[in-house]
């Protein structure tokens, strides 16, 4: 398989080459690194060989299977329909091709079945929709849900490694490094990207409108508030759930400990729940806190933790293309 990485140089391009080592490079026949102009023609290391950073158009000269994009939204409304016209395939983790009806929005766990030769732009979710949808499906599917309410408390690893150095440059003191509108160390911002015409930001909108999305259910109702916080091991969200169906809480916890991709860590006696440390560098999406909502029937209040740059990224973005691999779309 000959395979682009567009954006290789960045934060979550960085995580993509990990996991690439990791679970697909044995499939690997020819990597193509490929990064901004001024990064073009460095030398870029994968698998402990060495490579040359591509510029974009001959990343596309070059006929790859698959291109993983993690190079933000213009580029890829720009480039993937110059790949797609190759004949290959692209894993995209913007949002630029989230919500279009005519490209599948995947998690493999969840929903791998939808693709088929055919769809040749494949949209990565945004990164807290992820862990989130993780968890709901197969509560969904047993118990039908009605409406979920969810908080994140999200790493600023999300925004990338602009933030880190702010963050960084605020505990040495320096508060003159910002992509925030205000300090995020010991701060906690109510407010991931931008905001749109009804004061929802546009992260929030994401986590609604994907989840529908990928579980295939317009009736489910939610409602988000997604908050930054000074933290680098992953996303944290809080989360409410009313069913239409009764629920049993020792049900729900064998349920999710038999789902693929879920660890559930819920040990209070012991003060065993999931955290952002737990989660750093691996791909599971950790819950825990599982417990009834008192203040309303068939009601579920549970706590979700998973590394943004893994599960997050860079691991299902490499999932689907093992996916590719699998059904013997891509060699």
């Amino acid at each position: 398989m000959k395979l682009a990485l567009v954006g290789a140089t960045g934060l979550v391009g960085t995580e993509m080459v990990k996991v690439l080592q990791e679970r697909l490079v044995d499939n690997i026949t020819e990597f193509i690194p490929v990064a901004s102009e001024k990064s073009v023609g460095k030398i870029f290391l994968f698998n402990n060989k060495s490579y040359t950073i591509h510029s974009m158009q001959a990343a596309v000269d070059a006929k790859c299977d698959v291109a993983i994009f993690s190079a933000g939204g213009s580029v890829s409304l720009e480039w993937a329909p110059k790949f797609e016209a190759t004949g290959c395939y692209v894993i995209d983790n913007s949002s630029a091709w989230r919500m279009n009806p005519n490209n599948a929005l995947i998690v493999p766990e969840i929903n791998a079945d939808v693709i088929s030769a055919s769809c040749k732009i494949i949209a990565n979710p945004n990164c807290s929709t992820i862990q989130l949808v993780m968890v709901l499906a197969p509560l969904h599917k047993k118990y039908k849900i009605k409406r979920v309410v969810v908080s994140t408390y999200q790493s600023i690893t999300g925004t990338g490694v602009k933030a880190v150095q702010q963050m960084e440059s605020e505990r040495a003191g320096d508060y003159s490094n910002k992509i925030y509108p205000h300090n995020i160390d010991k701060n906690c911002i109510p407010q991931c990207d931008v905001f749109s015409d009804d004061d929802y930001t546009k992260e929030e909108l994401k986590i609604i409108n994907e989840t529908q999305k990928i579980l295939q259910d317009n009736t489910i109702r939610l409602t988000s508030t997604a908050v930054r916080v000074p933290v680098v091991g992953g996303h944290s969200e809080s989360v409410n759930i009313e069913f239409e169906n009764e629920i049993n809480i020792d049900d729900i916890k064998q349920l999710l400990n038999k789902t693929e991709g879920v660890v559930v860590i819920d040990d209070i006696a012991n003060s065993q729940y999931p955290m952002p440390l737990n989660a750093k560098g691996k791909d599971e999406v950790f819950v825990g806190r599982i417990r009834r909502d008192k203040s309303q029937d068939n009601s579920l209040n549970l706590w979700i933790v998973a590394d943004n740059l893994r599960k997050g990224a860079a691991t299902n973005a490499v999932q689907i293309a093992q996916y590719l691999v699998k059904k013997g779309f891509v060699l």
